[in-house]
């Protein structure tokens, strides 16, 4: 049945105001929802806490890298301000997946550390963002964050200071407390091996001991035995015994001790022992000055005898051993072929012997120069024409190299180093020629 049109308008009209009202009802109800919400809940879906000064997040998973900056604004801000610009103008510059909120979100950032300074119309200061992405996304934050130039209304500029390498910053770490634990280990306890060894040692070669009233230290066999070595301290006496050398007795120091003196008078054979430096030249000579030494040994050149191995000590120390035990046989000229070097050496020993000294001749047998054997090997360096070179030592391998170099034909001195080559040059001992 037709209605009325009027009467129809008329009943529709209330149903569409009460549509309406029922409308704008919950639109308000959904305001004040809104605005009941507690602020820090809002808050967190700004970035910010309940403090309003630095951002509020969760807690991001391991992280890698600190990004850095400093930033300038030509005005008065606040943290809030900073952090604020930081999350709005760098949001969708990147894309989605790179917002500082979802990287927040899946806990790839951290939380942001603001400090904020202020003057009388300006504020400066520094930010560091944690972050546990790779380092191409730090450098594509750290830009982001460098184009940003307003804080609110006024001028701005952030600039990229550095982006540390958290993980090695650990390492360095990781590796100081390692040096660490190593040390007080090392310090606390010995290895199994190393006990076995030194009772090996100890069981073959004596112990350690000391000797007059000053307490020099020395190996057990120094009271007993009928020669004995003069080494300069406490390391080098070790070194022998585990050389299986037991008649050692250290100085220990420049001046000679008067039980020393006593010592040596008792003993058939004294040997004197002394480092390869310039300080064992100067300890042997006062040692010489107070006490009758049969053999005067020094270390090669530039290094210290305790610093020497079993093997090197073996073979400076066993042929004086077989001599003192044998008897040391009288010098001869072990071959004519020689007697020309043996005429030069003749002349020569002399006023060489017992000065730790080396003297270069030419082919006149005129001298060229006379120099402390530890300067010897770089004496030659800087010389030539040298055809004889006669030391008050040893004929070791770098001084051989050294000779090499310098053109010399022959080389002369107590004894030859176990070398497996001569390199073409004739090398002989004073015994071998029959000079002592």
């Amino acid at each position: 049945m037709l209605q009325n049109p009027v009467h129809a308008a008329t009943h529709l009209v209330p149903n569409k105001l009460v549509s309406l009202f029922s409308f704008f009802n919950f639109i308000s109800v959904c305001y004040i929802s809104y605005f009941s919400i507690p602020s820090y809940i809002v808050d967190w879906k700004r970035g910010y806490n309940d403090k309003g000064d630095e951002e509020y997040m969760p807690q991001s998973g391991i992280v890698k890298y600190h990004v850095k900056l400093s930033y300038e604004v030509d005005g008065l801000v606040e943290r809030a301000d900073i952090i604020g610009a930081i999350f709005g103008q760098t949001e969708g510059l990147l894309g989605p997946e790179m917002n500082l909120n979802e990287l927040q979100r899946v806990s790839k950032v951290g939380r942001i550390e603001v400090i904020a300074k202020s003057t009388s119309n300006t504020t400066n200061g520094n930010a560091v963002i944690p972050m546990s992405t790779d380092i191409d996304t730090c450098a594509l934050i750290a830009a982001g964050i460098e184009s940003i130039d307003k804080v609110g209304p006024f001028d701005c500029k952030f600039t990229l200071d550095a982006i540390d390498d958290v993980r090695a910053a650990k390492k360095d770490d990781i590796v100081r407390r390692a040096k660490e634990i190593k040390q007080k280990w090392a310090t606390k306890t010995v290895s199994e091996g190393e006990t076995m060894l030194n009772d090996v040692h100890q069981g073959d070669s004596g112990k350690l001991s000391t000797y007059g009233p000053s307490k020099l230290t020395c190996s057990s066999g120094v009271f007993n035995s009928k020669w004995i070595i003069l080494v300069e301290g406490r390391a080098d006496v070790i070194n022998l015994l585990r050389a299986g050398y037991d008649n050692v007795l250290a100085i220990e120091g420049a001046k000679i001790d008067e039980s020393i003196k006593e010592l040596c008078s008792e003993k058939d054979t004294v040997v004197a022992f002394i480092d390869g430096d310039r300080a064992g030249g100067f300890i042997l000579k006062e040692l010489k000055s107070v006490v009758t030494l049969d053999y005067e040994l020094q270390a090669d050149t530039g290094v210290e005898v305790e610093e020497l191995t079993p093997q090197r000590l073996s073979e400076i120390l066993e042929p004086i051993a077989d001599e003192i035990k044998n008897g040391k046989p009288a010098p001869k000229l072990n071959s004519e072929d020689d007697k020309s070097i043996a005429d030069v050496a003749s002349k020569i020993f002399p006023n060489l012997n017992e000065t730790l000294e080396a003297v270069a001749l030419d082919g006149d047998q005129n001298e060229i120069f006379k120099v402390p054997i530890s300067e010897v090997v770089s004496k030659l360096s800087s010389q030539s024409g040298i055809k004889y070179l006669l030391l008050d030592g040893i004929i070791t391998k770098r001084l051989l190299e050294g000779a090499k170099n310098a053109g010399i034909e022959c080389v002369v001195g107590h004894r030859v180093a176990k070398l497996s080559n001569s390199d073409g040059m004739t090398l002989k001992t004073f015994a071998d020629l029959g000079v002592s």
